[in-house]
């Protein structure tokens, strides 16, 4: 009886020790920038798209990959730290029964490389108070059509929301599995949307049909996108910006055609926009004498604005509603 009563004394001691360390975390937070909050289950799996489910059974699954939890998101931090005092009792009763008798496996859900509590919040924390690496855990896997990791941030489930929205709009994870569409950049998806919505809308005026959106996106991804990556791999990009994706630069090559063309009242070839985008090009064009306005660095004539759509068309429409973001400060 006196080993329980002094077990339960050093418990709730822990217990009073990972309330210390839950505000200090508050603290490394808001100085860092990163969030100390669990991420709810729910919500992560509205916005990624989850929905298919698979039974993993049971596995050693390492504890710093829990970030989220299905009910007490509220109670612990990202480290799974006790929030609130009120807490004390079933939190020291926790850790005392695992000295005592060992833990049981904890019930977790499966969302890409990150899992989340459905039974075992606290066993959780005091195991990871217990400074402990790794838990049993029966796993259900969610299958959703962008992955998460463990390691990201609320900024990085915002981008991934929008790309699982873009994907079950165009379905080009269907169509074309291997490609990669991620962007760092939130917002980044409404140029991209609005590309398909006009190669739609010219197919089905062109075959006098209402072409599904998926068709489209495919003709896009093989007409539009594709070509202009490979150009962004010929001169270099991913190497001059190794933090950026593909997409990433893709979207500010457009954006940046659109405004030489507005500067300049000509067509402007997207090789031009690259190679301006280009560290190495922009370097060249600076030394050049006497280019003439109306043609590009590597002597291509700038073909004069005809039937295409007003200059500006596209900004008007993107960012009616929101501010432009800038993927390249200076």
């Amino acid at each position: 009886m006196h080993l329980e009563i002094s077990d339960y004394t050093a418990s709730i001691e822990d217990f009073r020790t990972a309330r210390r360390r839950a505000a200090l975390e508050a603290v490394v937070a808001r100085l860092t920038g990163k969030s100390a909050d669990l991420l709810s289950f729910d919500e992560v799996r509205g916005l990624l798209k989850g929905e298919h489910t698979l039974p993993r059974g049971l596995q050693e699954i390492p504890l710093n990959a829990i970030i989220g939890s299905v009910g007490r998101y509220h109670d612990f931090t990202r480290s799974f730290l006790p929030l609130d005092d009120q807490d004390a009792e079933r939190w020291a009763r926790v850790r005392t029964s695992i000295d005592q008798r060992g833990m049981a496996p904890i019930e977790l859900y499966q969302i890409g490389d990150a899992y989340f509590v459905l039974d075992g919040n606290h066993r959780v924390s005091v195991a990871r108070a217990r400074g402990f690496e790794t838990i049993q855990a029966h796993i259900t896997e969610i299958q959703t059509r962008v992955s998460l990791l463990h390691t990201d941030q609320p900024d990085d489930l915002i981008r991934k929301a929008e790309y699982a929205t873009f994907l079950e709009t165009t379905r080009l994870d269907e169509y074309r599995p291997r490609a990669d569409l991620s962007v760092t950049v939130p917002g980044s998806y409404r140029l991209l949307l609005y590309q398909i919505a006009e190669e739609r809308r010219q197919m089905s005026q062109t075959q006098g049909i209402d072409i599904p959106w998926e068709v489209a996106a495919a003709r896009w991804y093989d007409k539009t996108y594709t070509p202009l990556v490979q150009v962004i791999r010929e001169n270099g990009l991913p190497h001059d910006f190794p933090n950026r994706t593909e997409t990433d630069l893709y979207v500010w090559i457009n954006r940046r055609r659109e405004e030489l063309v507005t500067k300049l009242g000509w067509q402007v070839p997207v090789e031009v926009a690259a190679a301006n985008l280009s560290p190495t090009s922009r370097k060249r064009d600076r030394t050049a004498q006497g280019s003439s306005p109306q043609t590009s660095s590597n002597g291509e004539p700038l073909t004069p604005l005809d039937s295409t759509p007003d200059p500006g068309s596209w900004r008007a429409w993107a960012y009616a509603t929101h501010p432009r973001e800038h993927l390249f400060r200076d």
